[in-house]
C-alpha cells in the first residue's frame, strides 16, 4: 500500500486522468485534517473535500489539504460554486484540482477553466501560497508547476447541460467531465437514478467525452457497476464517503453482534 499512495501524490493524477487510467476516490463529508489523515492512509488514488455539500470553509479546505498532501495523497475539493475566489481559494491551498458544480454551457466550462490557470484574465498570482511553495517557488517554475498539476473537472448535473454537451467537452483548460449522477436525476424530474431518461443523459456525456478525447469521472451508488460505465468511457469514480464508511461500519459491526 505504501508504494502506491507514496506515487499518487507526485501530483501525477493529472497525467493518470489523461492517460485513461481506472481511479477511484471518495468524498470527504467531514472538515476535519485527521479524517483525511486517515484516509489517506488507504489506497485510494484521490480525496475530494466536499465543499459544496459539506460545512468546508476556507480554513477546513486549507488543513484539509494540508493533511492530505503531508500524507502523500492528491486532493481535490468541490467547490460550493465556480465563483474565481473560490477556484483561487482551493488551489492557493495547495488542493491538486477542483471539481466545479452545476457548469451548462461552453461559456461557463470557459470562464471556469480560465479561472483555474494563471494568464489574462485567469487566475490570480500570489507567491506567498501553500500551492506555490511559501515563496521558495520561483514565479517561471510555479507557472509550470502550475499548469502541469492544476486539475479541471467540470460536473455535468443539469439537463440543460446535455444539450450543450459536446461544446462542453471540447473546451481548452477543463480535464475531465465529471457526472452528478444524482443531481441529474432530480433535474430529470425523476427520482429514480436508473430512469431510461437518466441514463441516456450519463450516457451521452461518456459519448461526448470519447469524442472530444476529455476523460469522465461520475458518482456511482454502486460500486459494481463500474464496469458497465467503464465500458463506456468513464475512467475517475468518487464513490461513497467518509460518512458512508462510518455507517456502513456501524451497520457491521451490529450485525456481527447478531443484532
Amino acid at each position: 500500500m505504501a508504494d502506491r499512495v507514496s506515487t499518487a501524490a507526485t501530483g501525477a493524477l493529472k497525467q493518470r486522468l489523461a492517460a485513461g487510467e481506472l481511479l477511484i476516490g471518495t468524498f470527504v463529508k467531514t472538515p476535519s485534517p485527521i479524517v483525511v489523515e486517515v484516509l489517506a492512509l488507504t489506497g485510494l488514488d484521490c480525496l475530494c473535500l466536499d465543499a459544496e455539500h459539506a460545512p468546508f470553509d476556507r480554513l477546513a479546505i486549507d488543513h484539509g489539504v494540508m493533511a492530505a498532501r503531508a500524507s502523500g495523497k492528491d486532493v481535490l475539493v468541490r467547490l460550493p460554486s465556480a465563483a474565481p475566489e473560490q477556484i483561487l481559494n482551493a488551489l492557493d491551498c495547495g488542493a491538486a484540482g477542483v471539481v466545479v458544480p452545476h457548469v451548462r454551457s461552453a461559456a461557463e466550462a470557459e470562464a471556469v477553466a480560465r479561472a483555474a490557470h494563471y494568464g489574462a484574465g485567469g487566475r490570480g498570482y500570489a507567491g506567498s501560497s501553500r500551492a506555490a511553495g511559501y515563496t521558495t517557488r520561483a514565479m517561471p517554475d510555479h507557472l509550470a508547476f502550475s499548469a502541469a498539476r492544476t486539475v479541471v473537472v467540470a460536473q455535468i448535473e443539469d439537463i440543460e447541460a446535455i444539450d450543450e454537451i459536446d461544446a462542453i467537452a471540447a473546451v481548452a483548460g477543463i480535464d475531465a467531465l465529471f457526472i452528478g449522477r444524482v443531481d441529474l436525476t432530480v433535474s430529470c424530474g425523476s427520482t429514480n437514478q436508473d430512469d431510461p431518461r437518466v441514463i441516456a443523459a450519463v450516457e451521452a456525456v461518456c459519448a461526448a467525452g470519447r469524442r472530444h478525447g476529455r476523460p469522465i469521472g461520475m458518482f456511482l451508488a454502486r460500486g459494481a457497476d463500474i464496469p458497465i460505465w467503464r465500458d463506456k468511457g468513464a475512467s475517475l469514480f468518487l464513490l461513497g464517503s467518509d460518512h458512508g464508511f462510518m455507517l456502513a461500519g456501524a451497520a457491521q459491526l451490529l450485525a456481527q453482534a447478531g443484532r
